[in-house]
C-alpha cells in the first residue's frame, strides 16, 4: 500500500477542522449541532482505539471504562454545580438529611475535576496496562479481560443508587462552569470545544504515526520478539498507546454529558465499547481518519434508525459490520486505495498464438 505525503494527511486534518468548525454551525441546526457533537465525543473515543488496535494490535474492547471515568467526573462536577451548597437532588430523594459522600466533595472544583478527567484515566490505565502487558497477556484474554472491566464497572454504577444514580444515571446540568447550558450561544461553546479536541486528537495522533514511537508501535504489532531482540520492551511501547487511548476516550466521555445533558451505565456498558469497536472497524482501524468517520457514521446510525427503528437498528450496524469484516478488512477508509490500485493495474498480455503445423502449413501453400 502507497504511503501518503505527511502533508497531504494535515491538510485533511485542516478540511476536517474546517467542516467541524466553521461549516457545521453556519448550517446545521441546533438539534443536529448537538447530535454531531456527540459523534465527535464518540470519535474521540475511537481515534484511541484506532492508535491502541490498529496500530498496536490491542483489541480495546473496554473503552467505556475510561469513557465513563471522564463522563462521570464531569457530571459530578456539573451536578453540584446545579445544587449550589446543597446536596444533589437524587439524594436527597432517598435520604433528605444524609451529608454528601466524601468522594463528591472535591469534584466542586473546577482544577480539580479537569485533572482528574486527565489524570485518572491515566493512572487507572497505567496500572492495568502494566499488569497485564508485563505479564504478555495479548490477544483474546486482553479482550476478554477489557470488555469484562466494563461490565463491571457498569454494575457496580448501576447498584450504587444513592451516590451515583443507579440506572437513572446524573442528569438535569444547568451549568457549564459557570455558562448557563440552556443558552443556545454556550451549548454552541460546547460543541466548538468538542469538535476542537477532536481535532487536536486527530493531530497528536497523526504525529504519533509519523513519529519513532509509531514505526515501534507497528513493529510490536507484527513482530513483537523481533521488537524484543532489538532491545525494546514491547510491554512500554504497548503501555504507551493504552493510556493514550483511555486517555482520548476520557476526554470524549467528559464532553458528552455537557452535550447530551446526561449520563447512564447504559452509555459505558460492554454494548457501548463493542459500539465503539465496531465504528473503527467500519471506517478502517489502521488508517488517520477512518476510526473518527466510522464512529460518527455509526453514531449518526444509532440517532437516525434508533428513532424510526428502536428494536432494530442495531441488526443494521451488525450486518454492515460483517459485510466490512469479510470483503473491506481494513474497512471503508481503505476503498480510495483498491481503487487506485485496480486503476494501475496493468490489463493482461494477450496469449500467444499457437504454432502451427508445419505439415499443414506446406498443404495450405501448395
Amino acid at each position: 500500500m502507497t504511503k501518503l505525503k505527511p502533508w497531504l494527511s494535515l491538510a485533511g486534518i485542516g478540511v476536517f477542522a474546517v467542516l467541524l468548525l466553521a461549516v457545521a454551525p453556519a448550517v446545521l441546526t441546533d438539534h443536529w449541532l448537538g447530535n454531531l457533537g456527540k459523534y465527535c465525543c464518540w470519535a474521540m473515543a475511537a481515534v484511541g482505539i484506532g492508535l491502541a488496535w490498529g496500530r498496536g494490535g490491542m483489541l480495546v474492547m473496554g473503552q467505556g471504562v475510561f469513557f465513563a471515568l471522564g463522563a462521570y467526573a464531569m457530571a459530578m462536577h456539573l451536578t453540584l454545580e446545579t445544587a449550589g451548597d446543597g446536596v444533589p437532588g437524587f439524594m436527597v430523594l432517598y435520604d433528605p438529611l444524609a451529608p454528601l459522600p466524601a468522594f463528591w466533595e472535591p469534584f466542586r472544583s473546577t482544577v480539580f475535576t479537569l485533572l482528574a478527567i486527565v489524570l485518572l484515566p491515566v493512572v487507572v490505565a497505567g496500572i492495568l496496562g502494566y499488569a497485564l502487558f508485563k505479564r504478555r497477556v495479548k490477544g483474546a484474554y486482553f479482550a476478554i479481560l477489557t470488555q469484562a472491566l466494563a461490565v463491571a464497572l457498569a454494575t457496580l454504577i448501576s447498584s450504587t443508587i444513592r451516590e451515583t444514580g443507579g440506572d437513572t444515571g446524573l442528569s438535569d446540568f444547568k451549568y457549564f462552569f459557570g455558562f448557563v447550558l440552556q443558552d443556545p450561544a454556550n451549548r454552541n461553546m460546547v460543541y466548538l470545544i468538542t469538535a476542537g479536541l477532536l481535532v487536536v486528537c486527530l493531530v497528536v495522533v497523526w504525529q504519533l504515526y509519523r513519529s519513532r514511537f509509531g514505526e515501534l508501535l507497528v513493529a510490536t504489532r507484527d513482530a513483537e520478539e523481533r521488537v524484543r531482540f532489538l532491545g525494546y520492551d514491547p510491554a512500554n511501547i504497548k503501555l504507551a498507546a493504552f493510556v493514550g487511548a483511555a486517555l482520548m476516550a476520557s476526554i470524549g466521555g467528559a464532553m458528552f454529558v455537557p452535550i447530551v445533558g446526561i449520563i447512564t451505565p447504559a452509555e459505558i456498558g460492554a454494548a457501548a465499547s463493542i459500539l465503539m469497536i465496531a465504528g473503527v472497524a467500519f471506517g478502517g482501524r489502521a488508517s488517520l481518519f477512518g476510526p473518527a468517520l466510522g464512529a460518527m457514521a455509526v453514531g449518526w446510525g444509532q440517532s437516525s434508525l434508533g428513532s424510526t427503528w428502536p428494536d432494530g437498528w442495531t441488526y443494521i450496524i451488525g450486518l454492515l459490520f460483517i459485510v466490512v469484516i469479510l470483503f473491506l478488512p481494513k474497512g471503508l477508509s481503505s476503498l480510495p486505495a483498491r481503487f487506485t490500485a485496480a486503476r494501475r493495474r496493468p490489463a493482461p498480455e494477450p496469449a500467444p498464438a499457437p504454432a502451427t503445423d508445419a505439415r499443414q502449413l506446406e498443404e495450405a501453400t501448395s
